[in-house]
Formats: C-alpha cells, sequence, structure tokens
C-alpha cells in the first residue's frame, strides 16, 4: 500500500505541537481578561478575587461601592457553581467507578477471561491481544475520557465565574470593551477544551501502543472507551446543570416578572443567584462536556474503522492519525479566526454584536476548508482501501477532502438556519412576539410552529452529508465528516460560552445597581449570546447526528451484523422502542425541571410575603435557601433520566441481542434529532421573542411593550415553557443518541458472543 507524504516521525510533531499551541494560546486570552483588575488589597471582603479599580470611564457615574458590589456578586455565583459541581461530581466518582467495573466485567467475560492470545477479528491471520487485555484498556481509556470531560467542563465554569463581573465592569468603557472580555473568556474555554481533548487522546493512543505493539485492531478498540467516559459525564452534566438552571429561571421568572413585576435579575428576588450559577454549571460545564463528548466520539468512531481498513492493516501511522491532524488544524484555523473578534476588527455599536460573532463561524469555515485540503493531501495515500461492511472500497485521499468538507458546511448551514429561526432580528421570532398581543395561548402555538418547521433545513444539510460521505468513503466517511463539523470546535465554543457570561454580566449589572445605560449594553451583548448559544446546540445536535451514525455502522462491523433489515420482527421492535425513547427521556427531563421549578416558586413567594421590607428593598432575600432548591433537584433528578440512557443498551444487547440492539439505536437516532432540534429552537425562539419585546428596538416592538404589559407577560410565560426544552431536554438529547451509540460499539464483543438471552430461552 502506497504511504501518506507526510512522515511518522513529523506527525508525531505535529499533533501534540498542535494541542500545546491551543492551550498556550488559552492562556494568552486568560491573562488579557485577567488584565480588567478585580482587587481587595485588605481582603476583608472574605474572598480571593479582588476589587475593581476605578478608572475613568465615559459615564463617571460609578462608584466603588458599586465596584464592591460586583465583586461581592462575582464571588457569591462563583462559589455556588464550584460547590455544586464539587457536589455532582463526588456522586460522578461512584458512578465512574461502578461502570468501570461493569466495562471490565463484561469484556473481559468475552473470551472467559483468558490471558491467551487470539486470531485478529479482521486482519485474519495474525494474532492480536487478549480480550482481557481489551477489557482492561478500555476501561482504561474510559476513566481518561470522563476525567477530561469533567477537567473541561470545571475549567470552562471557573473561567466563566472570573469573566462574568469583568465584562460587567468593560460596559462602563463601551459595549466593544466588553464584548471582546466576554469573547476572550469563551476562547479560553473553547482552546482549552478542544486542546486538552485532541492531547489526552493523542497520549493515550500512544501509551496504549506500548503494549499492543502491531494490534492497531485491539489499540483503537479500546480507545472508543475514551468516547463513552467523555458522554456519560456529559449527560450528567447536561442533565444536572440544565434542571439546575432552570428551576432557578422558572422560579425567579414566575414570580418576579409575572407576580411582582420586578426587573429580571432584581437582587430583590431570592432565586436570582441560583439563576445566575445555573447559568455556569448548565450552559458552560454542561455543554462543555457535550461538546468534547462529541469530539472525543467522532475521533474514536474515526479512528475505530480506519483501523480496520488498509490504514490499520498496512501500519500507515499518519493516515490512521487523520482524525487527529484534522483536529489540529482545526486548532489553528480558530486561532486566526479568533483574532479577527478581537485585534483585527473593533465593534462600535450594538448592531455590529451579532454579525461579528456569525462571521466567526463563516471565516474559520473557509479557512478550514482550505486546511482539511492540505491535510487530506499530505497525510493521505493518493488511493487506499476502507472496510465497507464485508467489502473493499478503494477511495483516493480527494475523496476524504469533500467527506470532511461537507460535514464542515453542513455545520455552518445548520448554524444559520439555527440564527435564522431564533434571533429575534429576522420575521419567525417577531411573528411569535407579535402573537403575544392575544395572550400565551397563542404565543405557545406560534413557538412550537417555528420548532417544528425549524427542523426542515437541519435535516436536509445531515441527509446530504450522509449521502455524499457514505457514498465517497463508506462509514469512515461518515465519522470524518462528523469530525468536519466539529474541527471550528474552538470558535463554536468561545461563541456559545460567550452567552452565559454575557447572560451572567447582565445579572450582575441590575444586582449592583449600575446605570441604565449599561444595562442596555449588557441586554444587547445577552441577546446575540441567546442566539449563538441556539447555534451551539444545532452544532451539538447534527454532530451528533453524524458522530451516532458513524459509531452504528462501527457497532454494526464489530458485532458482525451483515445487514439491518427492518422487516424482521428482532429489529422492527427494537427500531418502534428507540424511536420512543427520546420521549421518555423529555418526560423525564421536563417534569424534573416543573418539579422543581414548583418548589421555587413557592420558596420565593414565601419570602415575599414573609420576609418585611423585602418588595421595598430594606431587607435581603434568602439567597442560600433557593441554592440549595436548585442543586438538590438536580442531583436527585438526573439519575433517572441519566440511568434510563446508560441501563438500555446494556438491557437491550444482553435479552435480545445484536439486531434489536441495532434497531433501538437507528430508532432512537431518526426520533432523537427531530426532537431535539425542534425543542431547542422553540425555547430559543420564546426567549428571544421576550427580550424582542423588552428592548423596543422598534416601532413593532414598542407596539407591544413594555416591560409588565400584556404582551411581554404572554412572552414571559412562552420564554418559561421555553426554558426546560432548550436548556435541558433539547441539548440533552443529542447526547442520549451519541452516548447510546458508542455504549453499544464499547459492548459489542460480549453482545455478540453473549447477548440475546431471551430468544435463546425462547
Amino acid at each position: 500500500m502506497e504511504m501518506a507524504s507526510l512522515s511518522e516521525g513529523l506527525t508525531q510533531i505535529l499533533i501534540p505541537a498542535a494541542a500545546l499551541v491551543g492551550i498556550c494560546f488559552a492562556l494568552i486570552q486568560w491573562y488579557l481578561v485577567s488584565k480588567v483588575r478585580v482587587s481587595n488589597e485588605s481582603g476583608s471582603g472574605g474572598y480571593n478575587d479582588r476589587l475593581i479599580e476605578e478608572e475613568e470611564t465615559e459615564e463617571g457615574v460609578d462608584s466603588l461601592e458599586v465596584s464592591i458590589k460586583c465583586a461581592e456578586i462575582q464571588n457569591a455565583i462563583s462559589v455556588g457553581a464550584t460547590s455544586f459541581l464539587f457536589t455532582q461530581y463526588k456522586y460522578l466518582s461512584v458512578f465512574m467507578g461502578v461502570f468501570s467495573i461493569v466495562i471490565f466485567l463484561f469484556l473481559g467475560s468475552v473470551k472467559g477471561f483468558s490471558t491467551k492470545s487470539e486470531p485478529c477479528t479482521y486482519n485474519t491471520g495474525n494474532i492480536c491481544k487478549p480480550a482481557l487485555a481489551n477489557a482492561f484498556f478500555s476501561t482504561i481509556a474510559f476513566l481518561l475520557g470522563a476525567v477530561t470531560s469533567t477537567g473541561s467542563g470545571f475549567l470552562g465554569m471557573k473561567i466563566a465565574t472570573y469573566a462574568n463581573a469583568r465584562t460587567t465592569l468593560e460596559a462602563r468603557k463601551g459595549v466593544g470593551k466588553a464584548f471582546i472580555t466576554a469573547f476572550r473568556s469563551g476562547a479560553v474555554m473553547g482552546f482549552l477544551l478542544a486542546a486538552n481533548g485532541l492531547f489526552v487522546l493523542y497520549v493515550s493512543i500512544n501509551l496504549f501502543k506500548l503494549y499492543y505493539g502491531n494490534d492497531w485492531e485491539g489499540l483503537y478498540e479500546s480507545i472508543t472507551g475514551y468516547g463513552l467516559g467523555g458522554s456519560s459525564m456529559a449527560l450528567f452534566g447536561r442533565v444536572g446543570g440544565g434542571i439546575y438552571t432552570k428551576a432557578a429561571d422558572v422560579g425567579a421568572d414566575l414570580v418576579g416578572k409575572v407576580e411582582r413585576n420586578i426587573p429580571e435579575d432584581d437582587p430583590r428576588n431570592p432565586a436570582v443567584i441560583a439563576d445566575n450559577v445555573g447559568d455556569n454549571v448548565g450552559d458552560i460545564a454542561g455543554m462543555g462536556s457535550d461538546l468534547f463528548g462529541s469530539y472525543a466520539e467522532s475521533s474514536c468512531a474515526a479512528l475505530f474503522v480506519a483501523s480496520i481498513s488498509s490504514f490499520g492493516i498496512g501500519h500507515d501511522y499518519t493516515a490512521m492519525s487523520y482524525p487527529l491532524i484534522v483536529s489540529s488544524m482545526g486548532i489553528v484555523v480558530c486561532l486566526i479566526t479568533t483574532l479577527f473578534a478581537t485585534d483585527l476588527f473593533e465593534i462600535k455599536g450594538v448592531s455590529e454584536i451579532e454579525p461579528t460573532l456569525k462571521r466567526q463561524l463563516l471565516i474559520s469555515t473557509v479557512l478550514m476548508t482550505a486546511g482539511i485540503a492540505v491535510v487530506s493531501f499530505f497525510a493521505l495515500p493518493s488511493e487506499f482501501t476502507l472496510y465497507n461492511f464485508g467489502t473493499e472500497k478503494t477511495v483516493k485521499n480527494w475523496y476524504l477532502f469533500f467527506c470532511v468538507a461537507i460535514g464542515l458546511w453542513a455545520g455552518l448551514a445548520i448554524g444559520y438556519t439555527t440564527e435564522y429561526y431564533t434571533s429575534n432580528a429576522y420575521s419567525p421570532v417577531q411573528d411569535v412576539a407579535d402573537s403575544c398581543r392575544t395572550g400565551a395561548a397563542t404565543n405557545v402555538i406560534f413557538g412550537l410552529a417555528l420548532g417544528y418547521k425549524s427542523v426542515i433545513i437541519p435535516i436536509f444539510s445531515i441527509a446530504v452529508a450522509i449521502y455524499v460521505s457514505f457514498s465517497l468513503a463508506a462509514m469512515y466517511g461518515i465519522a470524518v465528516a462528523a469530525l468536519g463539523m466539529l474541527s471550528t470546535i474552538a470558535t463554536g465554543l468561545a461563541i456559545d460560552a460567550y452567552g452565559p457570561i454575557s447572560d451572567n454580566a447582565g445579572g450582575i449589572a441590575e444586582m449592583a445597581g449600575m446605570s441604565h445605560k449599561i444595562r442596555e449594553r449588557t441586554d444587547a451583548l445577552d441577546a446575540a449570546g441567546n442566539t449563538t448559544a441556539a447555534i451551539g446546540k444545532g452544532f451539538a445536535i447534527g454532530s451528533a447526528a453524524l458522530v451516532s451514525l458513524a459509531l452504528f455502522g462501527a457497532f454494526v462491523s464489530r458485532a458482525g451484523i451483515k445487514t439491518v433489515d427492518v422487516l424482521t420482527p428482532k429489529v422492527f421492535i427494537g427500531l418502534i422502542v428507540g424511536a420512543m425513547l427520546p420521549y421518555w427521556f423529555s418526560a423525564m427531563t421536563m417534569k424534573s425541571v416543573g418539579s422543581a421549578a414548583l418548589k421555587m416558586v413557592e420558596e420565593v413567594r414565601r419570602q415575599f410575603n414573609t420576609i418585611p421590607g423585602l418588595m421595598e428593598g430594606r431587607a435581603k432575600p434568602d439567597y442560600a435557601t433557593c441554592v440549595k432548591i436548585s442543586t438538590d433537584a438536580s442531583l436527585r433528578e438526573m439519575i433517572p433520566p441519566g440511568a434510563l440512557v446508560m441501563l438500555t443498551p446494556l438491557i437491550a444487547g444482553t435479552l435480545f441481542g445484536v439486531e434489536t440492539l441495532a434497531g433501538v439505536l437507528a430508532g432512537s437516532l431518526v426520533s432523537g434529532v427531530q426532537v431535539a432540534i425542534s425543542a431547542s429552537n422553540t425555547g430559543g425562539a420564546w426567549d428571544n421573542a421576550k427580550k424582542y419585546i423588552e428592548a423596543g428596538g422598534s416601532e413593532h416592538a414598542k407596539s407591544l411593550g413594555p416591560k409588565g404589559s400584556d404582551a411581554h407577560k404572554a412572552a414571559v410565560i412562552g420564554d418559561t415553557v421555553g426554558d426546560p426544552l432548550k436548556d435541558t431536554s433539547g441539548p440533552s438529547l443529542n447526547i442520549l443518541i451519541k452516548l447510546m451509540a458508542v455504549e453499544s460499539l464499547v459492548f459489542a464483543p460480549f453482545f455478540a458472543a453473549h447477548g440475546g438471552l431471551l430468544f435463546k430461552l425462547l
């Protein structure tokens, strides 16, 4: 077989070098953010963050007292978020330990815990390492993925809570300065996550290779545990964080805005600190773990499929590492793209915020397309063969360029479609806002219709990407298309993390009593952030569809299934049950948010009714009780949905066999993508319809407002209904479909050997 132009030695240097460049760039961005100084030399505040230095500003109206207040609120949010994540990770460490034992026992029992080497499954005639070794190394990979995922989420949360008050203070100098602070903070998270994910995966492969040697089939099969670890932590992070943030948000909105007619983030509202903490543990930590899981799984799927093709059999390390080289190029491209937002162009007005963020997506996509062409030419042989369900498919290197590129551009199409349906700059959201004139019922009807309609273009984009990539390069093509969609993950995460940071900055401005002008600036940053958060969810869902299909193909290959025939009863029952799972999962998470919000509403009402002087601002609310309600509810309620996702493949594969499990995976993929997109976009549209009325930026918006009008109250109710859809159920569903697929792939040897117990008994 012809080898790649790029030598193995150079590949071994380039991949870790790109990861280290990403980490260094993140640290530089963090340093620049830290220059917005927050210092209390006396330490009398009882916290480590420094109080904001007074500087000459355009307004010159913010006193030292206001600055001290900003620092205190930032500290309260940071302490609350850290405390919650430590408690959550304590529970998850128990799960990690138990599930590690399950992986080892299931995979070790495939050959009766034998330590004898076995004939290879695909590279026939060669001898591979024993199944017990695969059990051990898959367990290690699972733990590495889990630790990296939780670490990514935690780092993101710390950076976001470090940056929120700094963004508020920079808003005193102008919207451009505040934007750069928020965006740089998001970039710290984006680059740290992308670089850490790549570096840990690269190091793991090289360490595992010391044992596996020439057994690349076993090596890359065990590496799939890395994706399983990443996604299982992401599931609990997304669900737990989503329940936390939405319980507080719903409670704060229903009592504060609708009943008491006070502004969002008003310090008199007892749920306001819990709401701000929730933005960080749900939208930052949960989202970071989620996108890391997608990246890990798409890489693992591509590596596994390649290992059973000519790359693996011919031991072409550079071609085998193609997915990692694509990700390395992505880090470099995103670094250049970030400079366009922070250094090369300056934002001077509110109207420039959203176009600048959208331009980041376009610039990174165009530059990455050129980067993929270079990588495909140098890292791949001009012609090679890929494994295609028992047959060999001859592929040229430019085929893979098109596979990765179509995934990348499909991601951009999904991002822009999401933006069109969730931004209040366009008619869909304005129509939803207009429907509020006749009350909450019509608002809900219009919002649901918008969500269902918004599914059409993303699904066609995914369908085209699947058809082209599969036609060109079989399942490997789909795996690298998913990787293409995620290749600009550093930019995607920077844009996504920017939203919650801006949201917190607005909350801090309100609670610290800063001027109306500053609040207007932070509101503008927040409104753009809502749209970009929806775009981030669109990317996550689209990539999850491609990733889970690639993992599905790898599972079918590993389980030895020749064809998946939907007309067979075994497969069809799996298909219909799998299609039901996203609805069951959504029911659990929605009800969890509802139950927790119910307690929150009762507590907020109790405080307003029983604390003398609270409404007049003469007394302080009891924030701690509301934080405790959200914490307890999220930790308790995240377990049943998580158990549903983790246990379904194990039960289906063990009792019903690999064919039924294949049906379950196909059903959950087809149904889950639709539900996830419609839920996320419906919630995003309702949120921005409310903000459209509140901002009053046009004659139409002014006719619906102001805050406190009947139309505004109807919009708040729509936003409240949409909160758990867009921040809990919707984004968690993409983890459901890919997590079940990667879990099935990891346990495929066990299911193939011992699965289908029920049918065997019958």
